[in-house]
């Protein structure tokens, strides 16, 4: 059965920074395969947990494939019930095409700091 994961996308390659992400690549995993379905606008979205988790559940997305993401996003995506998967980098078709083989861990990447006015980081 297919499923659907979304990647933070800056460009052709996956902002580490999934809050802070303009635009989200939808991609189809079927197998070992992954085909783009379409890209999604986060404007105005940005750190509204509740509003994108919404806007992936109206896709269909089941996973998001991501870099750094905070505790709390976290906790509002696997509310509605979306796996996250952290630690990932890249061009975004790579990124969803070793997800489709199996080969991205998620390595539990989380930002533990606060959000506020101050964007100007990196998240490990």
């Amino acid at each position: 059965m297919a499923k659907k994961i979304a990647i933070p996308t800056d460009g052709e390659v996956l902002d580490p920074h999934f809050g802070r992400a303009a635009g989200f690549t939808v991609f189809e995993i079927e197998g070992q395969s992954a085909r783009l379905v379409e890209k999604l606008s986060a404007t105005g979205l940005q750190h509204q947990h509740e509003g994108l988790a919404n806007m992936f559940k109206n896709k269909g997305v089941d996973v998001l494939v991501c870099g750094g993401i905070g505790g709390g996003m976290i906790n509002g995506l696997n509310a509605v019930g979306l796996e996250v998967v952290s630690g990932a980098s890249g061009r975004v078709v790579d990124v969803a095409q070793a997800y489709a083989e199996g080969k991205i861990v998620s390595t539990g990447s989380v930002c533990q700091h606060d959000h506020g006015h101050e964007h100007n980081h990196t998240c490990h």
